[in-house]
């Protein structure tokens, strides 16, 4: 079937108070739009189509993609005037699928079942049974249980407003039908708009089977016009992802204080304390425990490792058996081998830390790799950088680093070599040589401390 998607996302938001289109707000960490985009491709049509109005530079810009046909609404005329701007482009569709842009949580598997139902012959409505219908259309049906029509709220009359089954918007509509449809829709209403829900009424008159698919809960179909519902449907959201966790085999300490911003795959028996943070693409293997307070961005976690809490890590690599933390900051481009560690305090980037290697407390180890088994003492730092380029420190297996030590890059400690706390090494030290690079000790007898002027 050549199915087509218009998604519709020109409305200005204004109830949201803010310089950003209303569709680029949002959901764990992801523009709006972006998420019903996702879901949209997972139905593999032949080409999607959005529709935008206010702000349409920023969202072109900020969700630009190739299988995409950005659809410019100058006027924002209603729904139906919104899908008909797309027309030109649909002539040959099966079937096209009508989508919002500020709803995200709309899941592959209940489109995936609106589309199949109705085919390319009937209508499909995608509707949900509401506990308070307020703001939304109302599905009217006959005695028979047939649906009729969808009234608006501010046309419906008493007796329609008790209806509880609410139109969604998101609707399947035969390709056969929709140029006609489309082009005689009148907008004689309340709101003097053209609506997408007036379809409805022209296909009961004309004898196109109407297909209802009722959406799991109305969660799913929930939509944004504030900052209230906004962070409604983040808490929805990320209650799903602690479901989806738990499911694998994760434990939550509190679900309720977990954010998931990307992808988590996860392995089994990992334990996860309370506000925790998972960005973009994260990989827990078996036996992972991370504790509270914890941001994860873009890492691999390997099997039986442990982050403590505080920590903050973004592109990194940990094997198995590894600890990191509290308070440790590791960034883009550090690998831990087996059982390697880092500390309280600690920050590392583009660092490769051996099996068995230790940097305990308090220090910076930058464009560096250290060996197996090495012990880099508290409050060293690699000196990488000249103010223009970038250095390389290499530090050997079993070395040991002396406590405030300095490494000058580009610069090596040998394998089994030391250096002595406090030292400035700016040339390379011999494995299991000793490298001392500071000041003598000067004592003056008979010194006196400085007095408090009156």
């Amino acid at each position: 079937m050549n199915l087509h998607i218009v998604i519709l996302a020109a409305g200005q938001g204004t109830r949201m108070r803010s310089t950003l289109p209303k569709v680029l707000h949002p959901v764990a960490g992801k523009p709006m739009l972006g998420h019903v985009l996702d879901c949209a491709r997972a139905m593999q049509p032949q080409q999607i189509h959005v529709v935008i109005g206010h702000g349409a530079d920023q969202v072109r810009e900020q969700l630009a993609a190739a299988d995409i046909n950005w659809v410019v609404q100058a006027e924002q005329l209603g729904t139906g005037h919104a899908v008909a701007q797309a027309l030109p482009q649909v002539k040959d569709a099966d079937q096209v699928l009508v989508l919002y842009g500020d709803v995200p949580l709309l899941q592959q598997a209940t489109l995936q079942q609106l589309s199949q139902q109705a085919g390319s012959q009937a209508l499909g409505l995608l509707t949900v049974m509401m506990h308070d219908p307020s703001g939304y259309g109302r599905i009217v049906r006959n005695a028979a249980g047939q649906v009729q029509a969808i009234v608006e709220q501010k046309d419906a009359s008493a007796e329609q407003l008790l209806i509880r089954e609410g139109n969604t918007g998101i609707m399947a509509i035969p390709g056969t039908q929709v140029q006609g449809w489309l082009t005689s829709l009148s907008s004689d209403n309340a709101q003097g708009e053209y609506y997408l829900t007036d379809v409805v009424a022209l296909a009961v008159e004309q004898g196109v089977a109407v297909e209802v698919v009722h959406a799991g809960d109305e969660e799913e179909v929930l939509g944004a016009n504030n900052r209230q519902q906004l962070a409604t449907l983040e808490r929805s959201y990320q209650r799903r992802q602690a479901d989806r966790l738990m499911t694998a085999g994760v434990t939550l300490l509190d679900p309720a204080r977990i954010d998931v911003r990307g992808e988590v795959i996860v392995g089994q028996d990992i334990s996860i304390d309370v506000n925790v943070v998972l960005e973009g693409k994260v990989v827990l293997a078996d036996g992972v425990v991370i504790e509270a307070n914890c941001v994860l961005k873009d890492c691999v976690i390997g099997s039986g490792s442990r982050i403590k809490a505080f920590s903050h890590l973004d592109g990194s690599e940990l094997g198995t058996d590894c600890v990191v933390g509290p308070y440790a900051r590791l960034r883009p481009g550090t690998r831990l081998a087996s059982q390697a560690k880092i500390g309280n305090f600690v920050e590392t980037k583009k660092a490769d830390i051996g099996p068995g290697a230790k940097i305990n407390h308090l220090s910076y180890v930058g464009d560096a790799s250290v060996g197996a088994e090495a012990n880099v003492g508290a409050g060293t730092i690699t000196c990488n950088y000249d103010g223009v380029n970038k250095f390389h420190t290499q530090i050997g297996a079993q070395a040991f680093i002396g406590s405030n030590t300095a490494l000058v890059a580009p610069v090596s400690v040998g394998d089994g070599a030391t250096t002595a706390a406090g030292s400035v090494i700016n040339q390379d030290v011999p494995a299991a040589a000793l490298g001392v690079a500071r000041a003598r000790q000067r004592n003056i007898t008979g010194w006196k401390r400085p007095s408090k002027q009156d």
